[in-house]
């Protein structure tokens, strides 16, 4: 996990942003265990409470689920729902903030299209 102490994002929130990562890239598929709180904040060198803080995050949006004297999992569904919040994210900041970039260059819509769909094409995964 990296985390950065002198970044403007609070640790937890470092924390929840890393994990909802492994779950979106398979680190984490759906089913199996995350790291334990007492283990990321052994190995992180921090406080539990902050990383119980940041777990309690993906508890809430359902994507892990505690479960009794066994830990915490990933749920059914949960790369999905990642995805969606990423989806939404992309649409309402980054595009918006394309859109708008474009327009103060006078690049019309067509020329952004062709832009787009020629640079999406010759993009590797």
């Amino acid at each position: 996990m990296q985390l950065d102490s002198t970044s403007l994002v609070p640790l937890y929130q470092q924390i929840a942003d890393n994990l909802r990562a492994g779950i979106l890239d398979g680190t984490y598929p759906e089913g199996t265990q995350i790291p334990s709180t007492t283990q990321i904040s052994r190995d992180e060198q921090m406080n539990p409470a902050t990383v119980l803080k940041g777990v309690n995050q993906l508890v809430d949006a359902g994507l892990v689920e505690k479960r009794r004297g066994l830990g915490m999992f990933v749920t059914t569904g949960a790369a999905e729902k990642v995805k969606a919040v990423k989806r939404q994210a992309f649409v309402t900041v980054q595009l918006q903030q394309l859109i708008k970039d474009a327009k103060r260059l006078d690049i019309d819509l067509n020329t952004l299209t062709t832009a787009i769909k020629e640079a999406y094409n010759h993009e590797q995964d």
